[in-house]
Formats: C-alpha cells, structure tokens, sequence
C-alpha cells in the first residue's frame, strides 16, 4: 500500500471526527511519511510499519470519544466511548459489554424506583380526588414517609451514577492505553 492509499483510507475510518483534528492527524502521517521516505524507506514500507489504518483509526477514535466523554459527561458521550472502545478488541465485547449492560439497568432502576418513590403522595391526592370516601389520613402520611425514602434513594443513586460514570471513564482510558502498546511498568 502505498502512502496516498494509505492515507485516503485512514481519513475515510475518521470521519467520526471533526475535520480540523482530522485534518490534523491527517499531516501528522504525511509528516512522518516524509520523514521516514528521506531516511531511505519505502512507502510501502513505512505503511506495512504502521499497521492498518482502519486499527490506527480505531485506536484514534477511541481515544478520541473518551476524552470528550472526560470533557462532557453527558450519557450520549460516555456511550459514544464505550462503544468506540469496544471495536478495539473482541473482549470488550464479549466480556465487559453484558455486565455493563447490567450495571447501567440496575442504575436505571434504581432512578425509576427513586422517582416513584417521591411522587408517591400524588398518587394519595388523585386517588382522594377519585374515590372521596376513601381517603385515609394513613395513606397519606405512608406516602409521604415513602417520598423520604424516595428523596434518600435519589441521593444515593446521585452518587452511584457519578461512581459509575467515573468507573467508566477510567475503564475506558485503561483500555485505550493497553490497546495502544500496553501498561508500562516503571
């Protein structure tokens, strides 16, 4: 493959990036094409030496979607890194992707349980509202003690949903950087 082949296909597998940073690492593999040609190699060479440049794109894009997902932490990011890190490796895939799943459910659940536990005493008011004869004064202040539990359970899933995005985030670089040419051990 020669350096325009090369080229062209790493910039089609980075279309996932805006095209100023692009552009960037765009001459940043012309550069090194142009360094690596003056001391004597091939451009066949060099692109056999740097690999395929849809894996180069790959790891570019990982790595890419999980600093914006450090930068934002907004779900739509965290997924958008999660899913470009698992097309680095088959592992990520089979291994992390089902109980990450499940971690996410259980989050989800646990806010759902957290908001229903809360709007509970609207329930108490729309059912005196619908059946009068049937309001008990128990059922109110039932509800209301499970609008407390409700308000508890919200703040503690405040700080596991800041716990897991955190986990998410450092798995994320974690993985990226073994990708990248593994841990180094000092």
């Amino acid at each position: 493959m020669n350096k325009h082949i090369f080229l062209q296909q790493l910039e089609h597998e980075l279309k996932g990036i805006p095209a100023v940073e692009r552009a960037d690492v765009i001459h940043d593999y012309e550069e090194h094409f142009m360094f690596a040609i003056e001391a004597g190699k091939s451009e066949e060479e060099i692109a056999s030496a740097l690999g395929s440049p849809s894996q180069i794109a790959k790891e570019l894009l990982a790595n890419y979607h999980v600093k914006r997902a450090t930068v934002s932490t907004s779900a739509g990011s965290i997924i958008r890194a999660t899913w470009a890190v698992i097309g680095l490796s088959f592992f990520n895939l089979v291994i992390v992707l089902g109980p990450a799943v499940g971690v996410a459910g259980v989050i989800v659940a646990g806010w759902a349980s957290a908001l229903a536990l809360v709007l509970s005493p609207l329930l108490v008011i729309v059912n005196a509202v619908v059946h009068p004869s049937t309001f008990l004064l128990f059922d109110l202040f039932f509800s209301l003690a499970t609008c407390g539990l409700g308000i508890f359970l919200g703040m503690g899933m405040l700080y596991v949903s800041k716990l897991g995005k955190n986990a998410s985030i450092s798995y994320l670089k974690y993985n990226v950087s073994l990708v990248k040419g593994g841990l180094k051990h000092d």
